[in-house]
């Protein structure tokens, strides 16, 4: 057997979160990204942003989306977005590689300009943004995907404080969605080969 082969069989074989499915694109973030814990502001900046795009439709939508989002959005720099015009933005409308819904796109530069607010008062994003993360919430563990809540109470609290302060498509599942992504918990079922992995990662931070 060849590498190649032996590598595709490993990875067939392997125990995954039922949502991965078989679309190589959902395969490749489980395996790579979701539920890895994120401490850079752009990423964090960028991942809130691709959450409230999802909103009203299915993640793999943004994922196969994502890589001409940050072409159009110059790779998520939060000061560059926060600087977009009423014209660039009406340009974006027209790029068939995004979601074309005007609220969403001006979402992303209203979220940049509350980011940067929050830099200065808070020290960083993920400042801000891990005060949500608490040692309850990461030590909760699910054996099957149906046991996994939309929202939590931490969720809730965090779309609260985000919508307060201006930020826009944040509602509790989108953020729970976003705490999900960015490794704030972990919830990889416990059958998942990456469930010890991202415990690890965390135990790492």
């Amino acid at each position: 057997m060849s590498l190649t082969q032996a590598t595709i069989s490993e990875a067939v074989l392997r125990n995954r979160c039922l949502w991965a499915g078989h679309d190589k694109n959902y395969i490749r973030y489980h395996d790579k990204e979701w539920g890895v814990p994120i401490r850079e502001d752009r990423l964090l900046f960028e991942c809130l942003c691709l959450e409230g795009q999802q909103a009203g439709l299915s993640w793999i939508t943004v994922l196969r989306k994502r890589d001409r989002y940050r072409e159009c959005f110059f790779n998520f720099e939060i000061k560059k977005c926060a600087q977009l015009t009423d014209d660039y933005i009406e340009t974006l409308l027209l790029d068939q590689g995004l979601i074309r819904s005007r609220p969403k796109l001006l979402s992303v530069r209203q979220n940049a300009r509350i980011t940067l607010e929050i830099q200065s008062e808070f020290g960083s994003f993920h400042n801000y943004i891990w005060g949500f993360s608490s040692e309850s919430a990461t030590a909760i563990a699910y054996k099957d995907q149906s046991e996994i809540p939309a929202a939590t109470t931490t969720s809730a609290q965090m779309a609260a404080d985000l919508k307060k302060r201006g930020f826009k498509f944040v509602g509790s599942k989108i953020c729970y969605a976003y705490m999900q992504a960015v490794g704030i918990v972990n919830d990889h079922t416990t059958s998942c080969f990456r469930f010890k992995e991202i415990l690890r990662e965390m135990a790492n931070e």
